[in-house]
């Protein structure tokens, strides 16, 4: 399972030097008008770029993520696939941003979504923000399944 989380890493970090060696920093490939576009951005905070600058944060919180996530694994969701499969998405998505956090002082994004139907800019992603926003969503899914089978064993 472990390949799945190295697989999202490794698309992650490419797709990321792909868009620091051929983009200027600002510069838009617009790929379908007027909904998605490759922008060259960089954040140095999480998620829509709060807690900006805040590397000490991000650090010690992905490596609790990162252990917690191993350790889950191979506990609770030891025989189960699809939360197995999740978790190593989970693992990938946090271990990308964490490498350039690490190496680059910022996380490198360019994932440019428009709504227009809404008139709504979605923050600029990259893989590993889709892969952990998949998983999170997933997990959700897992939990709120979970408890109904909790649930129908009570029943019975």
């Amino acid at each position: 399972m472990y390949a799945l989380a190295f697989f999202v890493i490794l698309i992650d970090q490419w797709t990321k030097w792909l868009v620091v060696k051929n983009m200027e920093l600002g510069e838009r490939i617009v790929l379908w008008e007027p909904w998605f576009a490759f922008l060259s951005h960089r954040n140095r905070g999480a998620a829509w770029g709060i807690l900006e600058g805040q590397m000490w944060f991000f650090t010690i919180v992905t490596i609790a993520v990162i252990i917690g996530i191993i350790y889950f694994n191979h506990t609770e969701a030891k025989g189960k696939p699809f939360m197995q499969m999740t978790l190593m998405l989970l693992l990938g998505g946090a271990i990308g941003n964490f490498i350039d956090r690490l190496f680059r002082g910022e996380v490198v994004d360019f994932f440019d979504v428009l709504i227009p139907i809404i008139n709504y800019e979605f923050p600029i992603f990259n893989i590993a923000d889709a892969a952990l926003t998949i998983a999170v969503i997933l997990l959700f899914i897992l939990v709120l399944f979970e408890k109904d089978e909790q649930k129908e064993q009570v029943k019975q």
